[in-house]
C-alpha cells in the first residue's frame, strides 16, 4: 500500500532520525506505570543497555559464585532452548530426555549404586533443591514415627550456624526447628562431635556443607557419618545426612576423587548442587539426587494430564525455560570428565595463587586459602587499626573490583573478613590485575592518619 505524502515524511524522518534524537528517545525513562504508547525497537533496547552499563561487570565479580563465562556455543544453545518450558515434557519430549541423562549422569558421579535407579530432578538453583532435599528428610522422619506411633509435631534440621540462608528458610515455611552449631576461631564449619551432640529423636537429618559460602571448605561428611555412627549404635537416633554440595558438589568430583562426602558414604541419602556456580551455567539450574528411590517419599511426587500424558512433577516451581538444563548437558558431553578437571583446577591454582599472595602484602592475614572450594577469606591483621575491610571493598570498587566485606556468624560476628571467589573465566592475568589493585587501594588506605567511617547499615553476612 502505498503511503500518503505526509505518512512518507514521517517514514523518512525516523529513518534518517540519529538513534537518540527519536521520539521517545529525549525523554526520561518510564518508571511508575506502563506507557500509554510505545517505542521503535532500537530506541527501547539501547536505552535499556545504557541503563544497564550501570551494573557492575560480572566478570570483575567475586563475590558471586554463580557462572559468568560460558562458550559462544553454550550461549547460543542457550538462546534458542530459552522459550521452552521444561514443565511441557509432552510437547518437548527430546529436553525431557536430555534432563534425564543429566540426573543419571549426576547420580553416577555422586557414587549412587550402579545397581540402583537414579533418582532426582533439576531445578531453578540450589535454593529449590535444599527446599526439595529437606521436604523428603521430614516426610521420611514422619512416615517412621507415625509407623512407631510416636508424635510429629516437633520436628528439627542439625546444621552449622555457617549454611546458606535458604536453610533458614526451610525450617521456617516448613515448621522445622533449626538447631545450630557454633563456629569459634580457627574452626568455621559443622564438626562431627557437634552435629552428634544436637540430635535426638526429633532429629529429620544433619545438614553438612561441601563449600561453606564463609570460606570455601568442605565439611567432614566422612567424619560427621562416623560419629552419627556411634550415636545409633549407641541407641541413639539413627539420623540421615543431607550433602548442601551447591559449590563442591561439582568441584570435588574432578579434583578430589578419593574425598569420601557423596554417596559412597551409606549415611548420606540425598544430595544437591547448583548447575550454575561450579557446573558452568548461567543461571539458573540446580540438582537433587536422592541414594535411592524409597528415600523419595512418593507422596511427594504429583502428576498432571492437562499438558497430554502423565507428569509427574516434584517441585516448587513449575513453569521455567528449558536453557539450562540444555546447557548443562552441553557442558557435560563438551568438557567431560577432563575438561572439568581442568577448569577447576585452573580455579584453584588461581584462588591459592591469590591467596598466597594476599598472605605477604603485610595488613592481611588467611583464614581459609582456597585450596578446597577455589574461594579464600582473609582479613586485616589486629594491629591494622586506621582502616576496615569495608573500606577495602569501597576502595576496590572503585577500579570495578566487586569484594564484599562481611562479620562472621553468631560467636564471632566481632570479625570481618573479604571473601574473593575464583570461577571459570578469572584468568591468571585477571588475578594479576586484581592484586595490583589491591595493593594500590591497601597502600592508599595505609596512608590515612585517621580511620574511615564505616556504615553498620551496609555490613553483609556470609549466610546471605
Amino acid at each position: 500500500m502505498a503511503l500518503h505524502s505526509s505518512e512518507f515524511m514521517e517514514f523518512e524522518r525516523l529513518a534518517i532520525a540519529p538513534l537518540y534524537a527519536r521520539p521517545r528517545a529525549v525523554a526520561g525513562m518510564p518508571a511508575e506505570t506502563i506507557p500509554q504508547g510505545g517505542m521503535d525497537p532500537p530506541v527501547a533496547y539501547n536505552l535499556i543497555h545504557d541503563e544497564l552499563m550501570l551494573d557492575g561487570n560480572s566478570r570483575q565479580n567475586l563475590a558471586t559464585f554463580v557462572t559468568t563465562y560460558m562458550d559462544n556455543e553454550a550461549r547460543l544453545l542457550f538462546a534458542e532452548t530459552a522459550d521452552k518450558n521444561m514443565i511441557d515434557k509432552d510437547e518437548y519430549p527430546q529436553t525431557a530426555e536430555i534432563e534425564g541423562r543429566c540426573v543419571r549422569m549426576i547420580a553416577r558421579l555422586w557414587n549412587v549404586p550402579h545397581d540402583v535407579p537414579a533418582t532426582g530432578t533439576s531445578t531453578t538453583g540450589s535454593s529449590e533443591a535444599v527446599m526439595l532435599g529437606g521436604l523428603a528428610l521430614k516426610w521420611r522422619w514422619r512416615q517412621r514415627r507415625e509407623a512407631a506411633g510416636l508424635p510429629t509435631d516437633r520436628p528439627n534440621l542439625v546444621m552449622g550456624i555457617n549454611v546458606q540462608v535458604v536453610w533458614e528458610k526451610f525450617c521456617r515455611y516448613w515448621d522445622v526447628e533449626p538447631r545450630y552449631a557454633p563456629v569459634e576461631e580457627g574452626r568455621l564449619q559443622l564438626g562431627p562431635e557437634q552435629a552428634a551432640a544436637l540430635c535426638d529423636e526429633n532429629t529429620i537429618g544433619v545438614v553438612a556443607i561441601l563449600g561453606s559460602t564463609y570460606d570455601g571448605s568442605f565439611e567432614p561428611v566422612e567424619e560427621i557419618a562416623a560419629a552419627l555412627d556411634q550415636l545409633a549404635a549407641s541407641g541413639g537416633p539413627d539420623v540421615p545426612i543431607h550433602v548442601d554440595a551447591a559449590s563442591g558438589g561439582f568441584v570435588a568430583p574432578f579434583l578430589d576423587e578419593e574425598l569420601r562426602w557423596d554417596f559412597r558414604v551409606p549415611r548420606v541419602r540425598s544430595i544437591n548442587a547448583s548447575g550454575h556456580k561450579y557446573g558452568l551455567v548461567y543461571p539458573g539450574v540446580g540438582w537433587v539426587i536422592w541414594r535411592t528411590p524409597e528415600d523419595l517419599p512418593e507422596d511427594l511426587v504429583f502428576h498432571v494430564n492437562y499438558l497430554g500424558g502423565d507428569m509427574p512433577t516434584f517441585a516448587l516451581n513449575f513453569s521455567r525455560p528449558g536453557a539450562q538444563v540444555i546447557a548443562q548437558y552441553y557442558n557435560f558431553i563438551r568438557l567431560g570428565r577432563e575438561g572439568y578437571r581442568q577448569i577447576q583446577q585452573a580455579a584453584r591454582d588461581t584462588a591459592t595463587f591469590l591467596s598466597r599472595s594476599i598472605a605477604g602484602m603485610g595488613p592481611y592475614e588467611l583464614l581459609s586459602d582456597g585450596s578446597e572450594l577455589p574461594v579464600f577469606l582473609f582479613r586485616l591483621k589486629p594491629e591494622v587499626t586506621n582502616y576496615t575491610v569495608y573500606d577495602v571493598s569501597a576502595k576496590l570498587r572503585e577500579r570495578g573490583w566487586q569484594v564484599p566485606a562481611y562479620s562472621l556468624p553468631d560467636n564471632l560476628t566481632d570479625v570481618s573478613g573479604l571473601r574473593v571467589v575464583v570461577r571459570n573465566g578469572l584468568s591468571r592475568d585477571m588475578a594479576e590485575l586484581f592484586l595490583k589493585d589491591l595493593d594500590r587501594s591497601t597502600q592508599f588506605l595505609e596512608s590515612l592518619d585517621t580511620r574511615m567511617p564505616h556504615d553498620p547499615s551496609h555490613t553483609e553476612s556470609f549466610r546471605h
